[in-house]
């Protein structure tokens, strides 16, 4: 079993996202238990609160030996044990005061039944106990409202009526007698009895009772037997599930996104060139064989690499050394003859030979930068006077490039922390490229901007289509098809630039010339603190 859940991520996920909704659900049977006592506590004090607060309103107006003779009758009556007590001497808890001071009843649901209410604005508690609820008891409590409003008349009795605190037992008084009774219940009520009355699906209860000056009867109901919900409970708790829920599905997909911004991480590194970023492996899962696998993929990719890198490198070392001997007898032949047909033939041959070993330099320089800096290892950096490295530029050009006006434009001096060897043959690389498609004029521009020095390089030629700027940086990639010498190049010095820029954390990039209208190159390259 444990290998399974090791070895299946998706399978814990889902034992966890069990042990989530198991856990929702116990959450909601306890919110749901405890919503049923707040019901119930609900009910059973509206329930009680018509026959509490009819005897305290009594009660309050009555002096102490008049109240004794009534508890006595109301005892008998009701078939309960009232006493009045001292508020004092109650033992309260805060929320039951409090809830005694808005006019609230306290029911004890133990054996037996206790029930407590304070008098109006008097420091004394009604207090009844009694075994439990019976027909008697309720009867009793109508008679002795139609007994307490009987001696008013019809807009007192109303008054009094509101008054009240009706709780479940919504009352009124009619002018006639309530339609659909039997005519045993007729009889009781003519006997001055009180009629039990069931109606509708729930066996609504309601209490019917005629006053006896016999002019108006009092109704009390209809009165539900069960206890619904209240929405003002439901709905925190719908929203606390839901919450809960929420939370632990986040919790658990962040472990698993966590895990695959990693891998994407990774993915993105190895996209740059940094060849050497591999992911942390954590477990056996599925996430942890698919981190295996890219792992062992990006070792794949760098060894390949690699290989590809020094192959490129011996065969480059390789071809020089024939290279020179070709060089060496062509130039004992040269020695031997004096005819100008067959010193025009070595002379091209030498001019061959010259591109041969130019390109053989050009393919080793790829292939080193390609070790050094493409995996992003740290090169050998020291200040760097940008524009003392543009003049060396332009001075070792300029007598290649007679017809060619090559400039700097004015500006500060700026110093750049880099590898003054590689940015040099950067910059270079792209002075000779303008070189070779300018018209008439070649601008080398320094820029000192707040995080990076950025050096453009600017000509008068045709300029770069931009369908095709995406290619130029790509190895022996070429604007045209034609290999004479007047365009000349191997299609291996812009990607060496890009490789330096690489090395430098910086790019290159290229545009149109707003200037001169032909092409023009960007470098830039982000500043770097000096080493301490």
């Amino acid at each position: 079993m444990r290998r399974v859940l090791s070895h299946g991520s998706f399978l814990r996920f889902y034992l966890l996202l069990g042990a989530a909704l198991l856990t929702v659900f116990l959450i909601a049977l306890g919110g749901r238990a405890f919503i049923d006592h707040v019901s119930r506590e609900n009910y059973r004090e509206a329930l009680t609160a018509l026959p509490m607060s009819l005897m305290a309103r009594q009660l309050a107006d009555n002096s102490p030996r008049e109240r004794q003779e009534q508890l006595s009758s109301w005892a008998e009556q009701l078939d309960m044990q009232l006493t009045l007590v001292p508020l004092t001497d109650a033992s309260l808890s805060y929320f039951e005061r409090a809830r005694l001071e808005r006019g609230k009843v306290l029911v004890a649901t133990t054996s037996p039944w206790r029930l407590q209410r304070r008098l109006h604005d008097q420091p004394w508690l009604l207090q009844a106990d009694f075994s439990d609820w019976s027909e008697q008891q309720w009867h009793a409590t109508i008679e002795m409202l139609g007994a307490w409003l009987s001696p008013l008349d019809g807009s007192e009795r109303r008054e009094q009526l509101e008054s009240l605190e009706q709780g479940s037992w919504p009352l009124a008084l009619l002018d006639q007698s309530p339609a659909g009774l039997s005519d045993a219940q007729q009889r009781q009520l003519d006997r001055g009895e009180v009629v039990t009355r069931l109606r509708g699906e729930e066996l609504s209860i309601s209490f019917i009772y005629q006053l006896p000056t016999g002019s108006q009867w009092l109704e009390a109901g209809p009165a539900s037997g069960d206890s619904k919900l209240p929405f003002n409970l439901h709905l925190p708790l719908l929203m606390a599930l839901m919450v809960v829920l929420a939370l632990i599905i986040y919790l658990v997909m962040r472990s698993i996104e966590s895990r695959m911004a990693r891998l994407e991480l990774a993915a993105t590194r190895i996209a740059s060139g940094r060849l050497e970023t591999r992911v942390k492996v954590e477990s056996g899962d599925f996430l942890g064989r698919l981190g295996m696998a890219f792992n062992g993929m990006a070792n794949q990719v760098q060894s390949l690499l690699r290989g590809q890198q020094e192959m490129i490198r011996a065969v480059s070392h390789e071809l020089r050394t024939p290279v020179a001997r070709i060089r060496f007898a062509v130039q004992m032949v040269e020695d031997m003859t004096d005819q100008p047909a067959i010193r025009r033939q070595l002379q091209g041959i030498d001019t061959d030979i010259a591109e041969l070993d130019e390109l053989v330099d050009e393919i080793l320089t790829y292939a080193r930068l390609g070790g050094e800096t493409v995996n992003g290892a740290e090169l050998e950096m020291s200040l760097v006077e940008c524009r003392a490295m543009a003049e060396r530029v332009i001075d070792s050009l300029s007598p290649l490039h007679e017809g060619l006006a090559i400039t700097l434009s004015p500006g500060p001096d700026i110093e750049l922390l880099a590898e003054p060897r590689y940015l040099q043959r950067a910059l270079q690389n792209l002075v000779s490229n303008a070189c070779r498609y300018g018209q008439s004029k070649v601008v080398i521009g320094l820029w000192d901007e707040p995080h990076l020095v950025r050096i453009d390089v600017e000509d008068d030629g045709p300029g770069v289509p931009a369908d095709a700027r995406a290619d130029v940086f790509k190895p022996f990639a070429r604007l045209d098809d034609s290999r004479a010498r007047s365009s000349g190049g191997y299609g291996l010095g812009l990607s060496i630039v890009q490789k330096v820029m690489a090395g430098h954390g910086g790019s290159v990039t290229v545009d149109a010339s707003p200037s001169l209208g032909g092409a023009r190159f960007t470098l830039l390259i982000p500043r770097r603190e000096s080493p301490a």
